[in-house]
């Protein structure tokens, strides 16, 4: 038996209870984790944002040392330190093979629909984004577990699995940010502080952090914004103010709100480039006319993880780290345990700190 936070279904309090985890079948891992992220997603899944059976054990963000492996496991061993993969690319569908896009794998969540778990009393658990990682320990398929990398700390290395794979892949991958250019970052949680730190990685000359919350300025500043803006009805043209009357060339959204949205689309210049990293509800909706399309010439896309690629993009972000380039406990604003979760989503509700981490 292991503890672990139940959602025992949508919208209902984390139950914090053992559970009966079984061991790990042909091609799982077992692993105990260190310690797990509290991310904007699992709030999501616990309200019915996002889809999930219930009752399921939330938490995708996470790292961990391997316990016991299944029938088949080749590439981990009992004692090996491993970070978790919450979208693990099956490497056979069309996604995968034909276009190269693992981030979009057709089977990456096949997972959460599976039981892994029982409670005490028998009842089948679902595992949330198919990790399961606000529990002292789970099991994974074997290409949900990634190496963790020399000379990073396991407890570290827990926010590398989603909030920094996802800021520096939309900035790396999907907008593409080039040494020189002006960059907009709506929403400074824990990915849009990966987002910010990730922006001065690729040497965005300005990074001008966006939040409700007053007080984020100097989480944004420490992770490299050069200028920070109260979110308000006058974001966009404070924006570009701040831009020579021009505009961001790139803007990132990592809130999921419609107005986000429509802000980080405002705040872009002519011919710039708009990314939403933020999962919002399907009745948030934005607008645009045909005229402003056109005459803008902006370009807007969606960015699932980061559009990361988690196999070639760790050992890259591992070397940041270690070369000092990017702090991953800069990110982290709050330890927990794991009846500290309800608390930090609160706080995400309320707009409030980084990253809260679950330590085990």
């Amino acid at each position: 038996m292991v503890r672990a936070a139940v959602l025992p279904a949508v919208s209902a309090p984390l139950d914090i209870v053992e559970i009966a985890l079984p061991d790990p079948g042909p091609g799982e891992v077992r692993v105990r984790l260190a310690a797990a992220g509290v991310c904007h997603s699992d709030l999501s899944l616990s309200n019915g944002t996002l889809r999930q059976p219930v009752p399921a054990v939330l938490g995708h963000e996470g790292a961990g040392t391997v316990v016991a492996v299944g029938e088949g496991v080749r590439g981990f061993a009992p004692g090996d330190g491993v970070v978790l993969n919450w979208a693990p690319a099956c490497g056979s569908c069309h996604f995968c093979v034909a276009l190269g896009e693992p981030w979009l794998c057709a089977e990456a969540n096949a997972r959460t629909t599976v039981p892994y778990a029982h409670t005490r009393d028998g009842q089948p658990l679902y595992p949330g984004l198919s990790v399961a990682a606000f529990a002292e320990e789970t099991v994974v398929p074997e290409r949900a577990v990634l190496p963790l990398p020399a000379g990073i700390p396991l407890e570290d290395a827990a926010v590398l699995g989603c909030a920094v794979l996802t800021g520096y892949g939309a900035v790396h991958h999907s907008a593409r940010v080039v040494p020189g250019e002006r960059v907009v970052v709506l929403g400074v949680g824990g990915v849009g502080l990966a987002t910010v730190r990730s922006a001065r990685i690729a040497g965005a000359e300005q990074v001008i952090a966006v939040d409700v919350t007053p007080g984020k300025e100097g989480l944004a500043r420490a992770a490299g914004a050069t200028d920070f803006l109260v979110a308000s009805e006058r974001t966009a043209r404070d924006v570009r103010a701040l831009t020579g009357g021009l505009g961001a060339d790139v803007a990132i959204e990592c809130v999921g709100r419609a107005r986000a949205v429509r802000t980080a689309w405002d705040a872009t210049r002519r011919g710039g480039r708009t990314t939403v990293l933020g999962i919002g509800g399907k009745e948030e909706r934005v607008s645009f006319s045909s005229l402003e399309i056109f005459h803008f010439a902006r370009t807007l896309t969606g960015c699932v993880y980061g559009n990361s690629d988690p196999a070639r993009d760790l050992p890259v972000l591992a070397t940041h780290v270690r070369e000092g380039r990017f702090d991953l406990s800069a990110l982290v604003t709050e330890h927990i345990e794991l009846d500290g979760i309800p608390d930090a989503f609160e706080a995400m509700l309320a707009g409030r700190g980084g990253r809260a981490l679950v330590r085990f």
